[in-house]
């Protein structure tokens, strides 16, 4: 059974009152039997006693389908209980739920012959034809069909990090798996090939045993962060998670600097809040891709929303908002205490000593001051996060009844660095409860310098130039600097290989290395479409992308020689609507560049392109000297 188990299974029981033959006792988690029904009012109960003894119309459903409960057997305690008139609905209720048991339910039997795959693709097309699944929840049902063992493997590595804290879900894992194989967030589907199973193990391997403890102590270590819980958004974790995999959790101070000072934006900035997968598949393609991926990240997040805290961000800001989590790592940084037991706010063990974010005026003396539900603003303001404090349990407990003065003038007597530490203002001015929201003003702007002067002073961060997505290139058309190339060697038009095809794109390569330099997509016909390189793959007798890259460059060391393509060429792939295409880009050469072809009677003859327009012209020899002169400043001899 692969969907709607659950469901069968209660129906089973409460029908039957047996287990159903899938299932042993034990595995019963829930026992659904001793189901009572209101004959009258069809109402659901399990037994009470003192509801039930003595009434009649409460019968056990099961005897019901068993047919051991008609109105007939019911009817002298129906006239005993004065019940007759109820007879005929009692009746009529009895047989409606006998009916439930002719209710047709679609089902597709798998035969014996099927294998676990088959199965798997039932479900995946149940759930995605229906209440769909999270994309996450398919994939790992679909590893599950060739790894059978990996829910076993994640659940065990989860319970680990739950004790320290750290409390994630399934599709965390799956993301971060996702990420460091293929980095990419979006395309699930890329898990579901049982090609994956050997390269999710090995991955698996170094997440579980390696890099998701290292990420965890990290995250204690330097970003102060001791609790899931203080996490908005745990989706965050996942780029740093993919950049220690690549990493191989061989990170200088500085890298690690810089990926904490991210996580603390992505977090009060909200980087994941909404279009998660979108966002994490941008953020996952410049981990991988950008030489310094966090400040790239970081410029981001500041093109989106500007970096600066300001005061005017706290205002009728709740506890619910990143700014508090944000408060509270700036605290622990600090050595921030809790105000009346002194105890510090990191790791704290006892159940009696858990963080609590507590009010500095308490809600009830705000309350009498007309801070109340029926004034929608003041009652932002007296639930600000800003009237926070974070302390211990214990504390919390004791200095509910107190008013603020009193209370803030013992702390600072007991603990005289303990308000500083916390950004509480210490004019005592402000703790009088008729300067409430002066007070608040005060430590909007405390709040808001001290935490803008901790993210800068964390390390500095360098502009990126950006550098545009290959899909972005593609939507730009062909130019000077960019030509299409629907396939390397294979013609489409006579379906066969062509070796004047493999010359176009070497006359491509020879323009740009005279002109600007630019960049040759290969797979992508001249409208932008992405037709990848499967022909060429079939055109090279089935090669694989590796015996392509190969090929292509043995095209290019001998047309234009092993040092000019080290120097001057780099080879790229992209996977784009589930295709691979090729990126050459050519840089600009600092001499001519000939291109050797074949003349009519087979004789070697060189020719000179370059760029004009979206197309690689040849220059007739009077044109070439001229350019040749002009472009590389050099007499052409």
């Amino acid at each position: 059974i692969l969907d709607g188990q659950q469901r069968i299974t209660t129906l089973y029981m409460l029908i039957r009152g047996d287990v159903p033959p899938y299932y042993s006792l034990s595995e019963i988690t829930s026992d659904t039997r001793g189901l009572y029904v209101n004959l009258r009012s069809l109402e659901l109960s399990y037994y009470i006693k003192i509801r039930m003894q003595s009434d009649s119309l409460w019968q056990n459903i099961t005897d019901v389908f068993k047919g051991k409960v008609d109105a007939v057997t019911l009817m002298d305690k129906f006239n005993k209980d004065n019940l007759r008139d109820d007879l005929r609905k009692v009746n009529d209720n009895i047989n409606t739920i006998k009916r439930i048991q002719e209710r047709d339910f679609p089902e597709q039997i798998i035969p014996t012959t099927a294998q676990v795959r088959d199965a798997i693709e039932i479900f995946y097309k149940v759930n995605t034809g229906g209440i769909a699944l999270t994309d996450a929840e398919l994939a790992l049902a679909q590893i599950s069909g060739y790894w059978p063992k990996v829910r076993e493997h994640f659940k065990a590595k989860l319970a680990v990090l739950k004790k320290g804290g750290f409390i994630f879900k399934l599709d965390l894992i799956v993301y971060a798996l996702l990420g460091c194989l293929y980095h990419r967030a979006a395309d699930m589907r890329k898990l579901h090939s049982p090609d994956n199973k050997e390269k999710i193990r090995a991955a698996w391997k170094q997440l579980e045993s390696q890099v998701l403890d290292y990420v965890v102590n990290m995250l204690r270590a330097h970003a102060y962060v001791d609790h899931t819980s203080e996490i908005n958004s745990p989706f965050a974790l996942v780029p740093i998670i993919v950049y220690c995999f690549d990493k191989n959790n061989d990170l200088k101070q500085k890298e690690i600097k810089k990926m904490v000072k991210w996580f603390f934006y992505s977090q009060v900035k909200k980087r994941y809040v909404s279009q998660t997968t979108q966002k994490l598949d941008k953020d996952l393609h410049t981990i991988k891709e950008s030489p310094r991926p966090f400040d790239e990240l970081l410029q981001n997040i500041e093109e989106e929303s500007r970096l600066e805290i300001r005061s005017s961000d706290f205002v009728g800001s709740g506890v619910q908002h990143p700014l508090l989590s944000m408060m509270c790592w700036y605290f622990k940084s600090c050595g921030a205490i809790c105000l009346t037991t002194g105890v510090t706010l990191r790791r704290n063990m006892g159940e009696k000593y858990r963080l609590e974010r507590d009010h500095i005026f308490p809600s009830s003396k705000l309350r009498e001051r007309g801070y109340t539900m029926s004034n929608r603003l003041k009652y932002a303001l007296a639930q600000e996060l800003t009237n926070r404090a974070i302390l211990t349990q214990r504390d919390s407990q004791e200095k509910a009844s107190q008013n603020t003065e009193d209370y803030l003038a013992q702390v600072k007597q007991k603990f005289p660095e303990a308000l500083k530490l916390q950004c509480i203002p210490e004019d005592t001015e402000l703790w009088k409860i008729e300067n409430y929201e002066k007070f608040l003003q005060k430590r909007r702007e405390i709040l808001a310098q001290r935490l803008n002067q901790f993210l800068d002073g964390i390390t500095t961060t360098k502009p990126t130039i950006v550098s545009a997505s290959i899909e972005e290139i593609i939507k730009q058309g062909e130019s000077s600097e960019l030509e299409f190339k629907s396939t390397l060697c294979w013609d489409i038009r006579e379906e066969k290989r062509n070796k004047e095809i493999e010359g176009a794109v070497m006359k491509t390569v020879s323009a740009f290395a005279n002109s600007g330099g630019g960049m040759a997509l290969i797979g992508v016909n001249d409208e932008g479409g992405i037709l990848g390189l499967e022909a060429d793959y079939h055109a090279l007798d089935d090669v694989n992308r590796d015996k392509f890259q190969l090929h292509l460059q043995n095209l290019l060391n001998r047309q234009f020689g092993e040092a000019f393509v080290a120097k001057k060429i780099t080879i790229k792939f992209h996977e784009i609507e589930e295709k691979e295409i090729c990126q050459i880009e050519v840089e600009p050469s600092d001499k001519p560049v000939f291109l050797t072809t074949k003349s009519g009677n087979s004789q070697p003859m060189q020719k000179f392109y370059v760029r004009i327009g979206n197309s690689s012209y040849e220059l007739p020899p009077q044109e070439m000297t001229s350019y040749i002169n002009d472009h590389f400043k050099a007499p052409l001899r």
